[in-house]
């Protein structure tokens, strides 16, 4: 909630009209379907949509302010503000609130894993502190407005998660959030395909400390591609699997010694050691306790589709199929292939990889091959078929499907309670129909 002044100053606006109390105070609404009368309605435009067209249903609706970029009242209105664009306005309010509430600020982003990662800091830091954070991966810069604005005003810590489709609009969300700490999880292939390069993907992630405080800190994976192109003079700590050593792993469980004390998850996979690291520092750098840092990670459960297991008409499922990229499928799949017994794997086309997807995907398969013998091989589109064209070439039984409810059939008429089923592959995919497919006995 903000005051009709502050909003005033945040954005700079003209006033149009003003027939509101002055101590009243506005939600701000970006969509006419949740608008109520103690919103102020902001109309966000794109390439597809202008929501300025709709005003006239948010005051419908009983909102009695807006703002808008052309000179027209509307009938209904009671507080009216011009300003040259609308997501700019957004940005600032988003900055603005920030700025009153006064958090410790944590930036995350990456090619892969800083979804995880921001939930593995939640985790740790909410122990302690009043703590917001991204929800889900609403990670551009319409979902940061949001999530600064989701506060409450007695917020100490705010993790913000950081994605992006092209150059600049990492640097664009850096400014206004003006964080405390940045972590880069990994520079990868992820998105390759709008970047166009290794080299732009890493300029694009490093542009997070663009609004990092100069007494800040910068936490990055060691990777020689970040350390290339990171332009930050305050202090800078590169972490990585090797300052760790793995005491146990197990199903659904890790254990690690770093630097002299043992933490545990309540989850596998190295990877995901690793992206706990930036957690157990930021804890630290923020005064808390080992004990309470070691309760956090122990807290920490993946969200959805997220290595989220689930058994469904007496076969075991993992579903890590929220997205997927040559990295994160590499990480995951050898994670599992570690752990399971009877393990079979199915992958779906990664998308996104320009070009030179068919050699990404292929690439995955020959490091996949290097692998677990014992396991099993599924594929489902034409991209994928490339993975288990690798595979095949080394020994491993493979079978490529074209559709899911193809492989869902297959599975239903052929596996038993003595497999664990692996499933990973990009959202665009859909593989949760496989699971839904089974629920329903196709």
């Amino acid at each position: 909630m903000m005051f009709k002044q502050e909003l005033i100053k945040a954005t700079r606006a003209v006033v149009l009209k003003d027939e509101v109390e002055e101590n009243i105070e506005f939600g701000i609404s970006t969509d006419t379907r949740t608008i109520c009368n103690k919103d102020i309605y902001l109309p966000l435009k794109g390439a597809n949509f202008d929501g300025e067209k709709f005003i006239q249903n948010a005051l419908d609706t009983g909102a009695k302010a807006y703002f808008t970029t052309s000179d027209e009242i509307l009938v209904g209105a009671e507080f009216v503000l011009k300003v040259p664009d609308t997501k700019e306005a957004y940005l600032n309010i988003a900055q603005y609130y920030r700025e009153k509430v006064n958090p410790y600020v944590i930036g995350i982003t990456g090619s892969s894993g800083k979804t995880t990662t921001k939930e593995l800091v939640y985790s740790v830091l909410s122990q302690n502190f009043t703590t917001t954070k991204t929800f889900s991966n609403h990670n551009n810069e319409i979902g940061f407005c949001q999530t600064v604005l989701s506060m409450d005003k007695n917020t100490e810590i705010l993790i913000v998660e950081m994605g992006m489709r092209g150059l600049g609009e990492i640097k664009l969300i850096s400014k206004h959030l003006k964080p405390n700490y940045a972590v880069i999880t990994n520079c990868g292939s992820a998105h390759v395909g709008r970047l166009g390069s290794l080299d732009n993907i890493a300029i694009a992630k490093c542009e997070i400390a663009a609004g990092l405080a100069p007494d800040g800190v910068l936490f990055a994976l060691n990777q020689d591609i970040t350390k290339k192109h990171i332009n930050y003079n305050g202090d800078k700590w590169y972490y990585s699997i090797k300052d760790v050593k793995i005491l146990e792993k197990a199903p659904s469980y890790s254990k690690f010694n770093y630097q002299g004390n043992d933490y545990e998850l309540n989850v596998e996979g190295d990877y995901n050691i690793e992206n706990s690291l930036p957690a157990i520092e930021l804890g630290y750098k923020l005064g808390m306790t080992y004990e309470e840092i070691h309760r956090g990670l122990l807290s920490y459960k993946p969200i959805e589709k997220r290595w989220e297991v689930e058994e469904i008409n007496g076969l075991k499922f993992i579903n890590d199929s929220y997205n997927a990229n040559p990295d994160s499928m590499k990480a995951a799949v050898k994670a599992f292939v570690e752990l399971y017994k009877n393990p079979v794997v199915i992958l779906g086309d990664m998308g996104e990889l320009g070009e030179d997807e068919i050699k990404y995907h292929r690439e995955v398969g020959s490091y996949l091959a290097g692998l677990n013998k014992n396991v099993t091989y599924y594929t489902v589109g034409a991209l994928a078929a490339e993975i288990g064209e690798q595979l095949k070439g080394k020994g491993f039984e493979v079978k490529s499907f074209k559709s899911n409810e193809e492989v869902s059939c297959y599975i239903l008429e052929n596996l038993n309670d003595s497999y664990t089923i692996f499933l990973k592959a990009s959202r665009s995919m859909k593989f949760e129909e496989i699971l839904e497919n089974v629920k329903r006995d196709i």
